[in-house]
């Protein structure tokens, strides 16, 4: 007896597929890429009563005939040998329109399962099914499923092992086009039948005769089929000169006819046809006064949530890392293999654990963006926006992808391939990096919570979100207006219910996004830092241009308090009997006690003392830092930050900021790390000082501001460049890309942080 099968999951999109596939597979899922097509592919495996399943999940498709990407990547899936059962998933809200592709399906004449999900919703508004009449019109058996709900497909396992255990026992589906039509399809299927086509013998000849009468792109592809194209011609120029309309309309007409019929006998609705609840809320929701202002409000909340949430647990994780680091540090003696140990705890303890101190805010920002998707709110935005995105020459479906180039901007381009205008998806695609992606969060969460204060974190990271879509939207505008001209085209949107999503949904959502983050920290970034760690560590300068030693040994010696100062200060009671021994004893006083002694109402003689001591102490860490400085400009990074420093000084970037900008073309968190790695160098004792109090005692707020707004619009990492090109099929147009956006993101950050510099706006330190 068989035990290993393969189930091919097919329906179309909202209805619910996702949550069906997750409940079956869990977390044991492979994400990727048809070959040579850029939509996602999604494979998972169970297992149920001892069966080894392996679970395809197709795009989501309302139709077999091959008029997009998606389409033909299922058309060609389900044609090729291997399926042992197609598990249909149907919107039971929506039936009639649902079961459009079943009727293609059914032709197939693999084993067929049809899920009718969500139906408590189906059952809210009213729907009973006569299930063993529709089973008989396809010829399938039929359950009922709540996939978003524990326990909601238990009765789908059930059915589905006793299917896999007698797959043969199935129906033949009663589909009829009328006596003409299946006159021409039995004419063709003949003929199809005499090629004896090795590849396709699985398949029944009379779904390829639909297919060619249909004129079917992937059908007409197939070149085992020329041989009878002449015969396809002829029957379809009979069908037109019989009915004056084209085969494959009229064929999608009779379809429908069929589904109506059925429909009509199986499924009846109850008197009891209020209006829903999604309904009611998209009075408001979609409202074109307030649904916009709702919109920005949302995503203000959602990053309310993230920095809420994500702060303390930020801070736990920097810790650990800094106890990791001293751990190291301390068990590691400084004299045994310097080198190695400086790259260990700088390069990649600094350096990645800079970057994965911020998955909690790549977490917390997924969860909140799969709440939004997995409730029904996402394609309502779509919709508010669409009268927004056609003012600037876009269509409501280039929406999904630019929200989802908040995310990754990768999986966002190849989310372009939706858009059937091509002028509209080249658009799309050319201002996407222009969202801010999650690799440019690990910036955003490192600077602003350093340079502002907590109750305006969320307004300027939503301000840092707003600029990028409005910039975008811009560039929208101006390239159909010049290289892709061309007329817009209607946008038929679909809005599904709104669903509660479920924990176990919005989970394996962040786990996923999560896992992909870690991932990248663990390859791209490591590999990164440690190439950044050399580069900013070597060569090593032995010869400086001052005795750096010899100036601090003075001052150190000057800072030695008199008699008469220790005197005083004894008189003071300020300290305690302990203290006043160690400062008898050195003959100085300890940082600490001089900070403290900076609060105090002195006697001018003690007074004197510690604003003496204080400038000594600043002047031994002006060396201290000169030393360092000079130790990090003989390096590579040092010499190329210092060569391109003037072209970057009009932005407000010292050599540090310029290196971590060209480290960052590798992947945006590369800037985070690079900071941490060149800070971490440049300390001068084993006292780790956090990165963000190292950028506040370096930078002021309208420099932090300058730095996200050119991490925003500047040329975005390697990988993205490299999906314009193989989506785009040229060269040319990343180099346009990158070229246009680098010279935006200089224009535009020049001007505002001269216009800044002029106005004093944020000009002062505040650390």
């Amino acid at each position: 007896m068989k035990r290993e099968f393969t189930i091919a999951l097919a329906g179309n999109p909202n209805c619910g597929k996702t949550c069906i596939f997750n409940a079956l597979t869990g977390a044991r899922q492979h994400v990727g890429n048809y070959p040579g097509v850029t939509v996602e592919s999604k494979s998972g495996r169970f297992v149920l009563n001892g069966m080894e399943i392996r679970l395809i999940d197709l795009p989501g498709v309302y139709s077999l005939s091959s008029n997009s990407p998606e389409e033909e990547v299922v058309f060609r899936e389900l044609t090729r040998p291997g399926i042992d059962l197609i598990l249909n998933v149907i919107d039971s809200t929506i039936p009639q329109r649902s079961l459009y592709l079943t009727t293609q399906l059914a032709e197939l004449h693999i084993p067929m399962l049809l899920a009718f999900n969500m139906s408590d919703d189906a059952a809210k508004k009213g729907l009973k099914f006569d299930i063993p009449k529709l089973e008989r019109y396809f010829g399938s058996p039929i359950v009922r499923t709540v996939g978003c709900r524990a326990g909601g497909v238990q009765a789908l396992l059930e059915k589905l092992a006793g299917m896999l255990t007698e797959p043969d026992r199935h129906g033949v589906p009663m589909l009829s086009y009328g006596a003409d039509i299946d006159e021409a399809v039995s004419a063709v299927a003949a003929k199809i039948d005499t090629l004896d086509i090795v590849g396709y013998n699985h398949v029944p000849s009379r779904f390829f005769a639909i297919k060619l009468l249909e004129h079917d792109r992937s059908a007409w592809h197939i070149d085992a089929f020329r041989p009878i194209l002449g015969e396809v011609e002829a029957q379809i120029k009979h069908l037109l000169d019989r009915h004056a309309i084209e085969t494959d309309t009229f064929m999608a007409d009779r379809r429908y006819a069929m589904l109506a019929g059925a429909c009509r006998d199986a499924i009846t609705t109850t008197r009891e046809r209020r209006r829903e609840i999604s309904d009611r809320i998209d009075v408001v929701m979609t409202n074109k006064y307030i649904g916009l202002p709702l919109f920005f409000l949302i995503i203000y909340l959602t990053f309310w949530f993230t920095f809420t949430l994500a702060d303390p647990l930020m801070g736990y994780i920097e810790d650990g890392f800094a106890w990791l680091s001293d751990l190291v540090k301390g068990s590691w003696p400084e004299a045994t293999l310097p080198y190695l140990r400086s790259l260990l705890t700088d390069g990649v303890i600094g350096g990645v654990g800079g970057v994965l101190v911020f998955l909690p805010n790549i977490l917390f920002l997924f969860f909140a963006i799969a709440i939004l998707e997995d409730s029904g709110y996402m394609a309502r935005a779509a919709f508010v926006m669409d009268g927004v995105m056609r003012r600037f020459g876009l269509q409501g479906r280039s929406f999904v992808p630019l929200v989802l180039g908040f995310g990754c901007t990768v999986p966002a381009i190849m989310a372009t391939r939706c858009i059937e205008s091509e002028r509209d998806r080249k658009t799309t695609i050319m201002i996407l990096p222009l969202m801010s992606c999650g690799a440019r969060l690990p910036i955003y969460a490192l600077i602003i919570p350093a340079f502002f204060i907590a109750q305006y974190q969320a307004l300027v990271m939503w301000l840092i979100y707003l600029i990028g879509v409005v910039v975008a939207l811009i560039a929208a505008r101006i390239l159909k207006s010049t290289l892709f001209k061309g007329d817009g085209e209607i946008y038929l949107m679909e809005l599904p219910p709104y669903r509660m999503p479920t924990l176990r949904s919005l989970l394996l959502h962040m786990w996923d996004r999560g896992r992909m983050y870690v991932q990248k920290a663990g390859t791209i970034i490591l590999a990164t830092s440690m190439i950044l760690y050399i580069c900013n560590t070597w060569p090593e300068k032995t010869v400086f241009d001052k005795d750096y030693d010899a100036g601090i040994a003075r001052l150190e010696n000057d800072k030695r308090l008199t008699p008469l100062q220790i005197g005083a200060l004894e008189r003071s009671g300020l300290v305690s009997g302990e203290v006043l021994a160690e400062v008898k004893a050195t003959g100085t006083l300890p940082d600490e006690l001089l900070d403290e002694l900076r609060k105090e109402e002195l006697p001018s003689v003690l007074c004197s003392a510690v604003e003496v001591a204080q400038e000594r102490n600043e002047a031994i860490a002006e060396l201290e830092n000169e030393r360092q400085s000079e130790l990090m400009e003989y390096t590579i990074s040092g010499r190329v930050g210092h060569m391109l420093e003037p072209f970057f000084r009009p932005i407000g970037f010292d050599w540090k900021l310029t290196t971590a900008t060209i480290g960052a073309l590798a992947a945006k968190e590369v800037f985070v790390s690079q900071l941490g790695i060149l800070y971490a160098a440049g300390e001068a004792d084993e006292e780790s000082v956090p990165l963000r109090q190292q950028l506040i005692q370096n930078y002021t707020p309208l420099q932090a501001f300058c730095i996200m707004l050119f991490c925003l619009l500047s040329i975005p990492c390697l990988a993205t460049l490299a999906i314009i090109r193989r989506e785009l099929n040229s060269w040319t147009m990343p180099l346009y890309e990158a070229g246009g956006l680098f010279l935006l993101a200089y224009l535009t950050t020049m001007i505002v942080y001269q216009a800044g510099s002029l106005l004093r706006i944020g000009t002062k330190l505040i650390g």
